[in-house]
């Protein structure tokens, strides 16, 4: 059996947790942050859990980080 490629995508934009859940940054962090409180900067800028949904295609794309 070939070997499996690694999404270089995925793989730079999200990150293996111990209990193999998928982490990845939060939107709306990068500009028009005047407007934006900051307990909402804070917060955005802590990872978020990717879904349940999502997990399963990352799981195909990122073979080898389980």
């Amino acid at each position: 059996m070939p070997k499996l490629k690694t999404h270089k995508g995925a793989q730079k934009r999200f990150k293996v947790t111990a209990k193999k859940k998928f982490l990845h940054a939060q939107a709306n962090k990068k500009h028009i942050l005047t407007k934006k409180s900051s307990k909402r900067i804070r917060h955005l800028g802590q990872p978020s859990q990717a879904s349940k949904g999502d997990s399963k295609v990352l799981k195909t794309m990122l073979p080898y980080d389980l």
